[in-house]
C-alpha cells in the first residue's frame, strides 16, 4: 500500500507500538509469562471498590446511566468534570483557573499528539519541541508528524552511593540552546519522568518555567504519575517536597489511568484560554468528543476529595512498598555484580543500569521474551536529531543507551520476583 508521508510515519515499527503489542499479544503456548514490560498499573481493591461504587450509584439512577452513554459531550469535556475540577484546583492550590482553562482528551497520549504537533513545524517557519532530559518516555519519540520534530538534551548524572543515580536538568545548556534557537516551539518534561521515575524538583520546574516565559514558548508538563492523583511520588525519596505547579505559560496533562480507569482513556490538559481552545477543535475533528464514562465515574470522588485521600491514602503507599520490594530482589539477585537503578522517587518503573552488560539492551530484551520475561530496553527511551550538533546528537551515545532496562513492579509480587531473577540470570550470560 502506497502510504502518505504521514501514513508511513505512524505506521512503521516504533517503540510504543512494540510496547504495547507485548501486552496484548500471547507468548507461545507453555511459556509463563512475567510482564514486567508496558505501563499498566496494578488493580488496587480499595480503589476498584470505589468505582464499583460509583458504579453501581450510576445504574441506581433513574437515567443518570444513559445519559452517560447515549449522548456526546462537548468537545471540551463533559462540563461537569470540568467545573468539579476547576473547584478542586482553585480549592487545594489556589489556582487562578476558570473552565476555559481544562479540555479532556481521549488519554493523555492523544493529548500530547495534539500538542506537539501544534508547536511544531517543518520549513521555513521550522518549529522544535526540546526535552531538555533524555531519557524520556517512549511513546513521545514518534508523535511528531514532521522529521525532526524533536530535540534532545543530555542530562547530568550524579551517583548517591554504589547502586544508586539520579538524572538531573543541565540548566545552562537548556539556557544556552534557547538562546541560540529560537525555532524551540515548546519544552516538555514528564514529572515523575518515565521511565526512571525521576521527579524534577520544584527549583527545575520553575526554572524551566521562566526559561519559557521568557521565550515566549509553553513549558509541557506531563503529570500521569504525579500530584495530587495518582500521587505516585514518594517522599521520603525526594529533595525537598514538591508540588503541582502551573501558570498561564504551562501546559499540565493529567491522566485518570494511574488511578485506576487505563481502559476508560480520559485525560486532563490544564493551560491557557486559547490551548484550551485548540485542543477543543482537534477533539471535534479527530473524535468529535472525549469518552464519558470515565469522566462519570471521576466526578464526584474529585468534588467529596476521595480520589485525592485514595491517592495519598492508599496508591502511593500500595506502590511505595512495591517500589521498596522490587528493589530489594534487584540487590540479592545481582549480589557480587556491578549494577544501579535510578533513585526511584515516583512513577510504577525501576531504571535498571547493567554497566557490564556486552550485548546492547533490546538484544538482551530478545532473549528474555523467549523465557517469557517481557521488559523495556533502554534504546527506545534515547530519541533526537539524527543530525545536529554534539549536544544535539548525544542521545545515540550515551552511556546508557544500550544498557538500561525499564522494569514494571506493578504486577503481583511473585511474577516480578520471579521475573528478575530470570532478568538476573540472562544477563548474566553476556557479562
Amino acid at each position: 500500500m502506497n502510504f502518505s508521508s504521514f501514513g508511513k510515519k505512524l505506521t512503521g515499527d516504533s517503540g510504543i507500538l512494540r510496547l504495547m503489542d507485548d501486552l496484548g499479544r500471547p507468548l507461545p503456548e507453555g511459556v509463563v509469562p512475567r510482564m514486567l514490560g508496558g505501563g499498566n498499573p496494578a488493580r488496587i481493591t480499595k480503589v476498584e471498590q470505589a468505582y464499583r461504587r460509583e458504579m453501581e450509584s450510576l445504574l441506581a439512577r433513574p437515567d443518570e446511566f444513559e445519559n452517560a452513554i447515549s449522548r456526546y459531550d462537548a468537545p471540551q469535556g463533559r462540563i461537569r468534570f470540568i467545573e468539579s475540577l476547576v473547584g478542586f484546583f482553585r480549592g487545594q492550590y489556589g489556582w487562578d483557573i476558570g473552565p476555559e482553562n481544562i479540555a479532556i482528551t481521549n488519554g493523555s497520549q492523544s493529548a500530547f499528539f495534539y500538542l506537539f504537533n501544534l508547536f511544531s513545524e517543518n520549513g521555513k517557519e521550522r518549529k522544535t519541541i526540546l526535552f531538555p532530559l533524555v531519557p524520556e518516555y517512549v511513546g513521545y519519540a514518534d508523535q511528531g508528524i514532521d522529521p525532526d520534530t524533536f530535540v534532545t538534551l543530555p542530562a547530568r548524572t550524579t551517583n548517591d552511593d554504589e547502586h544508586t543515580f539520579k538524572y538531573r536538568i543541565d540548566l545552562p545548556l537548556v539556557t544556552e540552546y534557547l538562546a541560540d534557537h529560537p525555532e524551540v516551539g515548546a519544552l516538555c518534561v514528564s514529572r515523575p519522568t518515565n521511565p526512571t521515575g525521576n521527579v524534577l524538583t520544584d527549583d527545575e520546574i520553575r526554572a524551566l518555567a521562566r526559561l519559557a516565559a521568557r521565550h515566549g514558548i509553553p513549558l509541557m508538563i506531563d503529570n500521569a504519575y504525579g500530584m495530587p492523583f495518582p500521587d505516585i511520588i514518594f517522599p521520603d525519596m525526594l529533595d525537598g517536597t514538591p508540588a503541582p505547579y502551573w501558570d498561564e505559560h504551562t501546559i499540565l496533562s493529567m491522566s485518570l489511568s494511574k488511578i485506576g480507569l487505563p481502559s476508560l482513556r480520559t485525560g486532563i490538559v490544564i493551560a491557557s484560554a486559547e490551548i484550551v481552545r485548540a485542543i477543543s477543535s482537534l477533539n471535534s475533528i479527530v473524535a468529535l468528543a472525549s469518552g464519558s464514562l470515565g469522566q462519570v465515574l471521576a466526578e464526584g470522588m474529585i468534588l467529596s476529595g476521595e480520589l485525592k485521600s485514595l491517592a495519598s491514602d492508599v496508591v502511593q503507599p500500595f506502590y511505595r512498598g512495591k517500589s521498596r520490594e522490587a528493589q530489594a530482589w534487584v540487590s540479592e539477585f545481582w549480589e557480587g555484580r556491578p549494577w544501579q537503578i535510578h533513585r526511584n522517587e515516583g512513577s510504577i518503573f525501576l531504571w535498571l543500569y547493567l554497566p557490564d552488560l556486552t550485548i546492547p539492551a533490546i538484544e538482551l530484551y530478545a532473549h528474555l521474551k523467549s523465557r517469557g520475561v517481557v521488559v523495556v530496553p533502554g534504546e527506545y527511551f534515547f530519541f533526537g536529531r539524527e543530525k545536529g550538533s554534539d549536544a544535539e546528537q548525544s542521545w545515540k551515545n550515551h552511556p546508557h543507551r544500550e544498557k538500561c532496562l525499564r522494569l514494571n513492579y506493578s504486577r503481583p509480587a511473585e511474577e516480578v520476583r520471579e521475573g528478575l531473577r530470570i532478568i538476573s540470570e540472562v544477563s548474566g550470560i553476556y557479562r
